[in-house]
């Protein structure tokens, strides 16, 4: 196909097809970086990261490296990582503890709340210039902590997060939440899976928004069996937690895109840890905490979701928040962290910290299914023939209810629905369409109280 400035014609959505230059062109990559990623909401890190006054990360927006610290006064921010005086980075670290950044260039000096402490030679070179407070790092135009997860936009207009999360919000938490119920309790455990993967962002993101048609890619791991217990001769890579539960893909205004389960009404607990009582008695006592805190809510069971573009999350086994950073068209950095209770026993955490390892990242059994499927994807695009055929996404077309049995477009089949509700999404931002049109589709009533 020829290059095409309609962002919308790419995207079929009525007729479910998608054109292979969004995965592959350079243009539309450098446009997206433009437009898509100076607006959106995007995951930077997680309090627990640092718990300190001057602790500090090393994180991303879009392609830009930020920093996400916390100052004397524990006030968390997100900076870009950039000195202002000739943009050398002033973090060249994952993570520490430091009372000021300063640049290696030139060795201008930042406070962890931003502000330019440090100028060589001030006096002799800057005395008639210089207005220090003009030229503090640059800051995100807005920063949202939800639940220990910290968010960030460019963009001063933008809805603020809760708005912007909207019925998506309820499986979000799910994930965030301790598993007995409680509001939040969780913690980043175990460092940050960071790798480099050569397919473009979307990929993985769609994946994320409830691909379940991929499953023969994981025949092997299933056969194998990798779930939690490690029990003897359990397989599958789950310990039956969505026996006889009813599946649902859901899609959101904003292009968020979710995969949850219902379980059946009066669902009993499912003994899984023989071996490990300590571990047993904590999962049961939070199954029934859970049931008591939240009723009917309890039912619902978080599986995959993306929050539009490009923050996923296991909602379960494992629990972690992962995202596909923009490297190129065809090239992403993928950063992954894990969650756990923070009230959870050492032998909970010993427990789940192995099943991660076995379960996801570059060295995962069913990881490393999903990043082949996602590089060949990738490079099909490359091809001169291959790119003159669309992408069918036509699974399940109009197959959906509004806010049924649970708030949004909801599906209880198997759909591509969701990567075509995303789509559509990305191309609105492509389009540089206002807010309301963003953040719009059939299901936009859905503010999901009702789970």
């Amino acid at each position: 196909m020829a290059e095409k400035d309609n962002y919308s014609g790419m995207v079929d959505g009525i007729n479910g097809l998608i054109d292979r230059q969004i995965f592959a062109n350079e243009k539309i990559y450098s446009i997206e970086l433009e437009r898509v990623f100076t607006r959106s909401w995007l995951l930077i890190g997680h309090e627990t990261q640092i718990p300190n006054n001057g602790d500090f990360i090393s994180s991303r927006m879009g392609a830009e490296s930020v920093i996400l610290c916390r100052d004397p006064n524990r006030k968390i921010h997100v900076f870009l990582n950039t000195c202002t005086h000739r943009g050398m980075k002033v973090c060249l670290y994952d993570e520490g503890n430091t009372a000021t950044f300063t640049c290696p260039f030139h060795a201008w000096s930042f406070a962890t709340d931003g502000k330019l402490v440090g100028v060589p030679h001030e006096k002799d070179l800057y005395s008639k210039s210089l207005d220090k407070e003009k030229w503090s790092l640059i800051e995100v135009a807005q920063m949202y902590n939800y639940k220990g997860s910290i968010w960030a936009t460019w963009d001063k207009s933008a809805p603020n997060f809760i708005e912007y999360l909207g019925g998506a919000k309820d499986h979000l938490d799910l994930a965030l939440d301790s598993l007995d119920g409680s509001e939040g309790g969780t913690e980043v455990f175990g460092g940050v899976h960071k790798w480099i993967s050569p397919c473009n962002w979307k990929v993985p993101a769609e994946n994320f928004c409830g691909d379940s048609y991929h499953n023969v890619s994981h025949i092997s791991v299933d056969m194998v069996g990798i779930g939690p217990s490690a029990g003897s001769g359990e397989k599958g890579r789950r310990d039956n937690e969505l026996v006889d539960a009813q599946h649902l893909w859901i899609s959101f205004p904003g292009g968020h895109g979710i995969h949850s389960a219902m379980k059946p009404a009066n669902n009993e607990y499912i003994e899984a840890y023989k071996d490990n009582p300590i571990v047993e008695e904590y999962y049961r006592h939070c199954y029934k905490e859970r049931e008591l805190k939240l009723g009917e809510r309890a039912r619902i069971v978080p599986f995959v979701g993306t929050i539009f573009p490009n923050t996923s999350f296991h909602g379960r086994q494992p629990r972690a928040l992962c995202s596909w950073h923009p490297n190129g068209p065809q090239s992403s950095q993928i950063s992954r962290f894990f969650l756990v209770d923070k009230a959870a026993p050492k032998e909970v955490k010993d427990l789940v910290r192995r099943y991660y390892m076995r379960y996801a990242g570059p060295a995962g059994m069913t990881e490393q299914d999903d990043m082949e499927n996602w590089n060949q994807a990738t490079a099909s695009c490359n091809g001169a023939i291959a790119r003159r055929f669309p992408f069918n996404y036509q699974q399940s077309m109009g197959d959906y209810k509004i806010n049924d049995p649970v708030p949004g477009m909801v599906s209880t089949q198997m759909t591509e629905e969701n990567a075509r509700q995303f789509y559509k999404c990305w191309a609105s931002y492509m389009e540089s369409q206002d807010w309301g049109k963003i953040m719009s589709h059939p299901a936009q009533t859905a503010t999901g109280n009702g789970i």
